[in-house]
């Protein structure tokens, strides 16, 4: 009688354990069949009633009845557990319930995709239509179209992202500089394909260059490129243009200036500035947005186009500049920490 009993024993405390590892609907009915069905352990224990001497029948049958009420309960238990009726324990869990914090926030996109969009759109009002180019760009269309002789320093190895050695490399590959690149592109492809000029373009975009990061500077951030060719453009089209695009974008009461300037692909050449108030704290104070300026001939040329028939404009805006500057954000770095605290402000 002893080894049926400690049979039981043995069956009680194994199924038991299962029972506990059993995490699905289908793993309990598996269990149930394993040790309480017509063909289960339990089943099979009680055949050993045979071996047991007829005085302990009694005790040994308690003693397997009792086992199976154990198994039978510890089921019972377990399955309206799962089935979110209660736990062993008296603990339960409502996966469908809501969290303590009952504020769902709904996803949107990123401030600078936001504000490239909004650009985009003020710019399509003006006639523009949006090119794009490769962010991987040649020394040829990041300098040497663009006007930028081989001595600027704007071409020093140090203050650009070169792939290939530029000393022993005829024409090597870069991170571009700059989403002027593009206008050149747009250029030569007109020329080729004969669909231009006119051309009236802008060209939004990542660009790189290794600036040391501060309040107002970053190793990558975005420009809005413009370029308009046709006959007869003048200075007067590109104020006329940059301040409707000021007005449309900040309000019509945008305070902007143009300041003489020099760039190797314009002439004559501008910074484009306005009047932001970044702190509330502080007074509004004048911002470098961007520079800007007519063609430079060479550049027309370099393209495959008359600058004796042809005559065009050109201008480029910091994306992030224009950000901070609409919604007063003191340090372009936030622009890229992606702070929810921040990025629920906007």
């Amino acid at each position: 009688m002893s080894d049926f009993l400690h049979q039981l024993d043995l069956l009680r405390q194994d199924g038991l354990s299962a029972l506990e590892a059993a995490s699905s609907s289908d793993d309990l009915e598996a269990w149930r069949i394993s040790y309480l069905g017509s063909k289960g352990k339990l089943k099979a224990a009680m055949a050993g009633m045979k071996d047991v001497p007829k005085a302990d029948k009694p005790a040994a049958g308690q003693q397997a009845n009792a086992v199976k009420v154990a198994l039978e309960q510890a089921f019972e238990a377990r399955k309206a557990s799962a089935a979110g009726g209660g736990s062993p324990a008296g603990f339960t869990i409502d996966a469908t319930e809501p969290g303590a914090i009952a504020v769902h926030q709904r996803g949107r996109r990123h401030i600078l995709t936001r504000v490239r969009d909004e650009l985009v759109e003020v710019c399509a009002r003006l006639g523009f239509d949006v090119a794009e180019g490769p962010e991987l760009e040649d020394d040829e269309h990041n300098f040497v179209k663009l006007n930028i002789p081989p001595e600027h320093p704007a071409r020093d190895p140090i203050d650009n992202f070169y792939v290939d050695d530029p000393a022993t490399t005829a024409v090597p590959r870069m991170l571009r500089s700059q989403t002027s690149t593009v206008q050149i592109r747009v250029m030569e492809q007109c020329v080729k394909d004969g669909s231009g000029p006119p051309i009236k373009v802008v060209s939004p975009g990542r660009v790189y260059r290794p600036d040391t990061v501060d309040a107002t500077h970053s190793f990558m951030f975005h420009q809005l490129e413009g370029l308009y060719i046709d006959r007869g453009v003048s200075m007067v089209d590109l104020k006329t243009t940059l301040l409707q695009f000021a007005r449309a974008y900040f309000g019509a009461d945008a305070e902007v200036r143009l300041r003489p300037s020099f760039f190797p692909f314009t002439e004559p050449s501008a910074e484009f500035d306005m009047m932001i108030q970044l702190r509330p704290d502080k007074p509004a104070e004048w911002i470098e947005l961007g520079g800007c300026g007519m063609v430079d001939p060479n550049v027309l040329t370099a393209c495959g186009i008359d600058p004796e028939e042809w005559s065009g404009f050109a201008w480029g805006f910091g994306i992030e500049r224009l950000a901070m500057g609409k919604y007063g954000i003191p340090d372009i770095r936030l622009l890229f920490e992606n702070d929810l605290r921040f990025l629920g402000q906007l």
